[in-house]
C-alpha cells in the first residue's frame, strides 16, 4: 500500500468518487490513469491511501495524529480488500468532547477503529445495481370536465 503525498494526488482522489460514508468519515475513490500523462499521479498500479483529518474537525494536533494512526493501521490489515485504486479517507464531523475528554484516550480509539472498519467494509462490497423507475400505470383522466 501506498500513501498519498501530494496535494495533486489528494486533490484529483477528492475529485472523484464518494464510496462511503459513516457517521464521521467519508471515503473518496479514483481509479489510477497511469498512462495518461507524461508524469502520472501515481507512479504504480497499487492501492494508494491517503488520511484527511482537519483542524476544523479535530482541533487538537494529539487528536488529528492518533486518527490518521488509526486510518492508516486498519487500512493496512490484510482483510480490508480495497481495490487497486486511490484513495482518501476524510474526517467529516467531529467527535464529541464530552464523550471522548481525553484527546488519545483509549476510548476514542476503539471508537475510530470501529467505524474505520466499518466504513471499509463499505466499500469493499460491491455496488448494488441501480434503481429502475417503476413504471406507473397511466392515471384516469380527471372528472374535472365543464359541461
Amino acid at each position: 500500500m501506498q500513501r498519498l503525498k501530494t496535494r495533486a494526488q489528494f486533490q484529483a482522489v477528492l475529485a472523484g468518487a464518494t464510496v462511503a460514508r459513516t457517521a464521521h468519515f467519508a471515503l473518496h475513490r479514483c481509479a489510477l490513469d497511469l498512462a495518461s500523462s507524461a508524469q502520472p499521479l501515481f507512479a504504480s498500479d497499487d492501492v494508494w491511501l491517503g488520511a484527511m483529518v482537519p483542524k476544523r474537525w479535530a482541533r487538537r494536533a494529539v487528536t488529528r495524529n492518533a486518527i490518521k494512526r488509526q486510518i492508516y493501521t486498519v487500512s493496512a490489515a490484510p482483510d480490508v480488500g480495497l481495490p487497486r485504486a486511490a484513495h482518501v479517507v476524510r474526517l467529516r464531523a467531529g467527535f464529541d468532547r464530552k464523550e471522548f475528554v481525553s484527546a488519545s484516550s483509549d476510548k476514542l480509539k476503539a471508537a475510530v477503529r470501529a467505524e474505520l472498519q466499518q466504513l471499509l467494509a463499505r466499500a469493499a462490497r460491491p455496488a448494488p445495481p441501480p434503481r429502475e423507475r417503476s413504471e406507473r400505470p397511466p392515471s384516469a383522466p380527471s372528472s374535472s370536465s365543464s359541461s
